[in-house]
């Protein structure tokens, strides 16, 4: 047995949509779609894209943290936990639509797998990344690399990570990235990863997949 298993088991087969750089209004409500339609025997999805630049902010964001000039960039308030963030082109972003109910899991070990598979993707590089606590994402030394919200809905879950790659960061200094003022945001690139987005999407779906393997695969 591996000396590192899965933190939990999934009833069902996990699909993977990779879907390219979609709209992030549009995503948002196939997500609501597909989650208000589930049945019980549904198949859990890990849909991976990028989103034309987009502010959002989660059901607890505070108005101080927006933006604090006026932009072109759209501003989307949603129903995920969590502050504001920034998506954009070359930005990773992982929905994971998983029925949490099934599997008897906790939103607390879903958000561990989101967060260790970004840790393991780093570890394959030799870079250190680390959680924080009671600040959900990924870090390295003092700056954020991945973000994080969830939505829970009948037991179901819908948003995800997002993981900064190959982007422009600028458009977070107009933003209290997660609510922290001067929090410091990096991306792989900066830290020396030059893979291919498209690669690196593929190097973390397969350490996501790993992590919600079903258990009988870690035997």
């Amino acid at each position: 047995m591996p000396a590192d298993p899965s933190p939990f088991t999934l009833y069902s087969s996990l699909r993977v949509q990779r879907l390219g750089l979609v709209p992030y209004l549009e995503t948002w409500e196939a997500m609501k779609a597909f989650t208000a339609a589930r049945a019980a025997d549904t198949p859990d999805e890990i849909w991976l894209l990028e989103h034309p630049p987009v502010y959002t902010y989660g059901v607890a964001g505070r108005a101080e943290h927006l933006p604090r000039a006026r932009t072109d960039v759209p501003v989307v308030h949603v129903d995920r936990g969590g502050q504001i963030t920034y998506h954009g082109p070359g930005q990773l972003v992982v929905y994971a639509l998983i029925d949490l109910r099934r599997g008897g899991l906790t939103v607390r070990a879903l958000v561990q797998a989101l967060e260790q598979s970004v840790i393991d993707l780093l570890d394959d590089f030799g870079i250190d990344g680390r959680r924080r606590e009671n600040a959900p994402g990924v870090y390295v030394a003092d700056a954020k690399v991945a973000a994080l919200g969830l939505r829970i809905r009948r037991g179901c879950s819908y948003h995800g990570l997002s993981l900064n790659a190959d982007m422009d960061l600028r458009a977070f200094r107009a933003i209290d990235p997660c609510g922290y003022p001067d929090l410091q945001v990096t991306q792989l690139r900066d830290l020396g990863i030059l893979e291919p987005v498209r690669q690196l999407g593929e190097r973390l779906i397969s350490k996501l997949q790993s992590r919600l393997a079903p258990a009988k695969e870690h035997a």
